[in-house]
């Protein structure tokens, strides 16, 4: 008895020019079975609304599952994805006693950050516990399912407009993890209004001041800058404008303009010469953030609501299914942050 086993593969087919979209389908179809399911509205755990002058991008669904599988459908939202000011340690409270749970936790909300950068620096912090998780661990992993009830619906929000420029931002906290020491780098990448990229990672190495992580964040922003232009050249998208990250850290800016390397950037030589190439070929350009308009921040550390909020603003990020544009959330100005049923 054979037994035949089928394979299915799911395509997305893109282009700026509709009749070239459907001659592909059309000569695909002529040496495979195909089957057109039309515009796109859903593919692997994303939700696509789109019209001619925006797209949106979310998981309102897979949220939403995810909240289910947890019994947390029901839980009372919070306005922040953790406590500010929380540091967690790797020997915080007592181990738990199903570690797999959390695990298949984290991982599924991995997958969420997909479209959520609002609880990208949330998870990157939870997932570092994933070998021996304990209790404060956890607890902190259901505050960030509250927050999640809170705007189920948040996601990417793009306009069809003709700035293509590129900006970024970058920022560090320095020395924030209890165990290491190591510092926390955010960055976020911009094209025009639209977010397009963004990163929360732990450095590699210690950084022996604030100015040494900041500079270090500047650098990996400055590579993720980099690539991101030649896959722009490589699209044939012209640029008209140079492209400017921007730090909120002036010693940074100062040690990647200043053409001589002094003994206190000795052990940082090679981030200054990666940096300091691009600036002098005038690839890239540096330029200075107030901490408050920092929107990088947001990836680096837990925030009070009214800066959460305050960032969240500046970014391309909507909730399609909320009554605001921060979701279900309305930003008082005295700080408060109320929810509206």
């Amino acid at each position: 008895m054979m037994v035949t086993s089928l394979q299915y593969w799911c395509i997305i087919v893109a282009s700026t020019n509709a009749s070239i979209s459907r001659q592909l389908i059309h000569d695909l179809s002529q040496q495979f079975k195909l089957r057109d399911l039309g515009a796109l509205k859903y593919f692997l755990g994303l939700e696509i609304a789109r019209t001619s002058q925006e797209i949106s991008l979310c998981q309102r669904k897979y949220a939403l599952e995810i909240l289910t599988s947890t019994s947390m459908l029901g839980c009372k939202p919070t306005s922040t994805r953790m406590i500010p000011n929380l540091h967690l340690a790797l020997k915080d409270g007592d181990l738990i006693d199903e570690p797999e749970r959390y695990r298949s936790l984290v991982g599924r909300l991995m997958y969420l950050t997909i479209t959520r950068l609002d609880i990208t620096f949330s998870v990157n912090k939870l997932c570092q516990f994933s070998s021996a998780p304990r209790t404060s661990h956890l607890n902190a992993a259901y505050r960030v399912l509250q927050y999640i009830k809170g705007i189920v619906g948040q996601g990417l929000f793009y306009y069809a407009t003709p700035d293509l420029t590129l900006k970024g931002f970058a920022d560090a906290d320095w020395s924030s993890c209890l165990d290491s020491r190591r510092s926390t780098t955010g960055l976020s990448m911009f094209l025009g209004d639209s977010l397009i990229s963004w990163r929360s990672k732990k450095q590699d190495t210690v950084s022996c001041s604030s100015a040494e992580a900041e500079y270090r964040a500047l650098n990996s922003a400055s590579k993720e800058m980099i690539w991101l232009i030649k896959l722009l050249n490589d699209l044939k998208i012209p640029r008209t404008q140079t492209p400017t990250l921007f730090s909120d850290s002036t010693t940074a800016i100062y040690i990647a303009t200043n053409p001589f390397f002094h003994e206190r950037t000795k052990h940082i030589e090679n981030d200054c010469h990666f940096v300091r190439q691009w600036l002098d070929r005038k690839v890239l350009k540096y330029l200075h953030v107030r901490t408050a308009d920092q929107v990088a921040d947001i990836l680096t550390k837990p925030l009070f609501p009214h800066l959460f909020y305050h960032l969240m603003s500046k970014m391309s990020l909507h909730n399609i299914f909320g009554s605001s544009s921060l979701g279900s959330y309305w930003l008082i100005d005295s700080g408060l942050v109320v929810w509206l049923d």
